[in-house]
């Protein structure tokens, strides 16, 4: 119990220390009341549809019954390439023949 909390402390303050220790940038400071969309704000939410995007590709090769050697490789590519990843396996991965899920003996 103990060892959790202080590693949870330890982790915190190395966090903060992180977060105090990145630099901002000259642009951001000088312009506050300008739209935010100019500086990547919206580039976030297109990170995270790709993010649940790529997360339902890798459960799906991962439910597959693939050889593990395979589902390692498409997991790989997709994790790696997210947006060409994804885009190559629902193209070239024969999806049809591998999508039924059987547990390894």
């Amino acid at each position: 119990m103990m060892t959790n909390f202080f590693l949870s402390a330890v982790l915190c303050q190395l966090m903060a220390a992180l977060v105090f220790a990145a630099p901002v940038a000259e642009d951001a400071v000088k312009v506050a009341n300008k739209d935010a969309i100019g500086y990547g704000a919206g580039g976030g939410f297109i990170g995270i549809v790709v993010l649940i995007l790529d997360i339902i590709t890798i459960v799906e090769i991962l439910k597959s019954n693939r050889p593990p050697l395979s589902k390692l490789l498409w997991s790989l590519v997709v994790f790696f390439f997210p947006i060409i990843g994804m885009i190559i396996y629902y193209l070239f991965s024969n999806r049809h023949a591998h999508n039924t899920y059987e547990p390894l003996p």
